[in-house]
């Protein structure tokens, strides 16, 4: 048994002083060969002092998956492909534009990135989310949830159980669509952090950059 692992490069808070907190959102994704760059930050030169603080080099790296094309998730994206212009790049249909990369993917509708990996495809013209299958269900992550988690969840629960949703929320407030949700962790742009955590304090994760968590997962060989 494997563990997916999912840590957080940028985000509006940081617990450790030495790590940059700044508006946006990245995330280093572990599962199985894939080592994913969900999204890019704001400022290259902010995510990658925090990657190399966090002891992650870019050649680390060989996805790439972008939620939407709001600078506070692709600032950092050209500083990181300086370092890595080879890895696979998942981006919305509607994001154009990237030239270094050598395997861009414009994703319209659900794709399976990997057996287990999947895009919800870009919703409502604007952004794709990532999900992960695990035993105890899906990892769902979120970049700023433009298009409504209410829209969200259902495309992920049709394939089954969401064990843990972390991202960017935005102004959500329509919490009882979470209660079967095993682990939520918001961050980013999400309005209603302190609510989410008083509702469901032990699915509670505070988010953060540094923080990192762990699930349990099988790759599928």
């Amino acid at each position: 048994m494997e563990s997916l692992e999912i840590l957080i490069l940028y985000d509006n808070t940081s617990p450790d002083k030495a790590l940059s907190a700044d508006w946006g959102f990245s995330a280093l994704i572990r599962a199985g060969a894939r080592n994913i760059l969900f999204d890019a930050g704001a400022d290259g030169a902010i995510l990658l002092k925090n990657m190399k603080h966090l002891d992650i080099p870019a050649a680390m790296i060989n996805t790439v998956f972008i939620s939407h094309s709001h600078f506070d998730h692709t600032g950092g994206l050209s500083a990181f492909l300086h370092l890595q212009p080879n890895a696979d790049i998942f981006i919305p249909q509607s994001l154009r534009g990237l030239r270094r990369p050598e395997r861009v993917y414009h994703i319209d509708g659900e794709y399976n990135i990997d057996e287990d990996i999947f895009s919800t495809g870009e919703l409502k013209g604007i952004e794709q989310s990532l999900f992960i299958q695990t035993p105890a269900g899906f990892v769902l992550i979120v970049g700023c949830s433009h298009p409504g988690l209410e829209q969200i969840l259902p495309l992920v629960e049709k394939h089954g159980h969401i064990h843990a949703l972390i991202g960017g929320f935005h102004g959500f407030n329509d919490f009882q669509i979470l209660k079967d949700i095993d682990h939520i962790c918001p961050t980013h742009c999400t309005r209603h952090i302190r609510e989410i955590k008083e509702l469901f304090p032990h699915k509670f994760l505070p988010g953060g950059v540094g923080r990192r968590y762990r699930f349990p997962y099988r790759h599928a060989k």
